[in-house]
């Protein structure tokens, strides 16, 4: 006798869903989510279309001319670039339900301990680089250029501005864009890749050289050692920071190529050969530049040493 089948069966076999074998993951889902590549498409898009965006916006409102903008200008450009970096990230955190603090600036250690360690470190490594210059004949300080009541005005002026400078271009290259390339390719080539292109973009620099363009891959790829082993950008974006304030105001020189206004003395860079003074690059052109970029890995090793039973190489780059 045949078995009595419940109302609205069919003779279909009911089976029990089976697991998508790895090899049939969608091309553009992976086990963890959207892929890597596809995430960091999409931050690049909406950096690139917001900053066309606000270039189109503020040019048409302020009829801005081509050229160098004034420093005022250039504040405003490096507090926009930063704005549209993070807010990118902002979007993609609320995307992928990650924590934002992830992609490298945790809120909880915003201008903490080791931005200030950073900031000391970065202004120490100035301070020996230009200093060997001088040693070799190379700099010279020369006569204040500015009165005695402009000389703060400036220096916190030049600080906002290189702290901000420090935060975009930090965040741009080694938050969200690293996290997520290095979560495709691993850590260590996705810096790479992206100290590649950050040197190559400074070779947009008035002034800018091989030898220079090829130090400021040195230090992104020192920036990406600091992030390793710290945990997050705050470290790097302090260095960052105060190197370029030590340039730009403090010792008056060349900041990869580009002379600024506001600068607290009448410095110069001596006629010689370009190995020691880093000609219209300035320091960062000069070979002791690396030699100062060695000696901050070792204060890194020494400030920030691996866990012990910690893969230096493998362990996660970021934290929450």
């Amino acid at each position: 006798m045949a078995e009595e089948k419940p109302e609205g069966a069919t003779t279909r076999e009911i089976t029990e869903p089976q697991e998508v074998p790895r090899s049939q993951v969608d091309f553009f889902i992976g086990k963890d989510g959207l892929r890597s590549g596809w995430r960091l498409l999409i931050y690049l898009l909406i950096v690139v279309g917001s900053s066309v965006a606000i270039s189109f916006v503020m040019g048409k409102l302020l009829h801005l001319q081509r050229g160098v903008p004034g420093v005022w200008a250039q504040l405003g450009q490096e507090v926009i670039g930063f704005a549209v970096a993070f807010g990118g990230a902002i979007l993609m955190s609320r995307i992928e339900r990650r924590p934002l603090g992830l992609y490298g600036l945790p809120g909880s250690e915003m201008f903490g301990s080791k931005f200030w360690l950073g900031f000391l470190f970065g202004l120490l490594e100035v301070t020996l680089l230009v200093g060997l210059i001088s040693a070799f004949g190379g700099y010279s300080f020369g006569t204040l250029a500015l009165p005695g009541n402009k000389i703060l005005l400036w220096g916190l002026f030049h600080m906002v501005m290189f702290t901000f400078v420090g935060l975009f271009e930090e965040f741009l290259f080694r938050g969200y864009t690293q996290f997520t390339l290095g979560d495709g390719i691993g850590f260590w080539p996705a810096a790479v890749v992206l100290s590649l292109i950050f040197g190559g973009a400074h070779l947009g620099n008035p002034g800018e050289g091989g030898v220079g363009a090829l130090s400021v891959v040195m230090i992104a790829l020192l920036f990406c050692f600091t992030l390793k082993r710290t945990g997050n950008l705050w470290y790097a974006v302090g260095l960052h920071a105060s190197f370029d304030w030590g340039e730009t105001f403090l010792y008056s020189v060349p900041n990869s190529g580009t002379f600024m206004e506001g600068h607290l003395s009448n410095a110069v860079l001596q006629a010689g050969p370009k190995w020691l003074t880093g000609g219209t690059v300035g320091p960062e052109g000069s070979v002791f530049c690396f030699l100062t970029m060695a000696l901050q890995f070792l204060v890194v090793l020494w400030l920030f040493p691996a866990k012990k039973g910690e893969p230096v190489l493998e362990t996660p780059a970021f934290q929450n």
